[in-house]
This record gives structure tokens, C-alpha cells and sequence, in this order.
């Protein structure tokens, strides 16, 4: 018995804005800056049109400083396609004056790496609006 093959495609024909909050912030990056939006719980970073526990629509954007604090980090070999061609962190940074977390990369030593750790933007030469315009994190001296 032989198995059955046809030939198939899978594609996904359609385009998606990302609304004005989240586009202000993808902007923001091209330009080497940080963008929260307020929220009943506080300042969300990345910035979201609406609120993830209430639904409600959030309010105005605020600049950031690109500066923060690992809460929780993990350490990680070097793959191919990853942000830094050495090992690193991934971590959840609080960015400063928000609630919530932004998952990043952190170029450091395994040995520097804790919660609490503070840490700042490395912003890449070449930005085009997309979250790899921060190359990576690093610790503030």
C-alpha cells in the first residue's frame, strides 16, 4: 500500500495595523524611545489599545525612560537567530514607572544576572520600528 500526497500552501492573506497606541510605540523604537500608556492599574509597557484584565480602552502615552529593573530572568545558550551571538538572559524588565513587564534579552555574565538588577536600552545602528530596535539590555554601571 502507498500512501496518498497532493501538494498544499498555507498562507495567511491579510494585513493587520497595530492602531495608534502600539504604532507610536513601534515609532518610538525607530527613534531610540520608550512609550507607556496609562491604565487604571498604572502605566503599561509595551503600550496596549486596550486593558488586558478590564477591556477598557487606555489612555494617553507617556514617554519612558529606557531604563528598568529584571524581575525574573533565565539563562540561555546562543542559537542561530537569537538577538546577541553569545549567551545571555531572557528576562521581564520592569520598565521604570510602569506596572508589568517587557520580555527582553540581556547581554551580561551569568554571574551578574539577578532580580533586581538594573538595566538600560542598547539601541541597534539600524532601527526600523520593530521591538530588535533594542538590541538588548545592560546592566547600568
Amino acid at each position: 500500500m502507498t500512501g496518498l500526497s497532493a501538494p498544499y500552501t498555507i498562507e495567511f492573506p491579510f494585513e493587520r495595523t497595530v492602531g495608534p497606541k502600539i504604532g507610536t510605540f513601534l515609532g518610538g523604537l525607530r527613534d531610540c524611545r520608550l512609550y507607556g500608556v496609562r491604565s487604571a492599574r498604572g502605566v503599561l509597557c509595551p503600550p496596549l489599545e486596550f486593558d488586558p484584565e478590564t477591556g477598557a480602552e487606555t489612555g494617553e502615552l507617556v514617554p519612558l525612560e529606557a531604563t528598568g529593573t529584571v524581575t525574573s530572568w533565565t539563562w540561555v545558550p546562543a542559537r542561530p537567530g537569537d538577538p546577541l551571538p553569545h549567551d545571555f538572559a531572557w528576562a521581564l524588565i520592569t520598565i521604570d514607572g510602569t506596572v508589568g513587564c517587557l520580555f527582553h534579552a540581556v547581554d551580561g555574565t551569568f554571574s551578574e544576572m539577578r532580580a533586581g538588577l538594573r538595566v538600560r536600552a542598547r539601541w541597534r545602528d539600524e532601527r526600523v520600528g520593530h521591538i530588535r530596535d533594542i538590541e538588548c539590555f545592560e546592566a547600568v554601571a
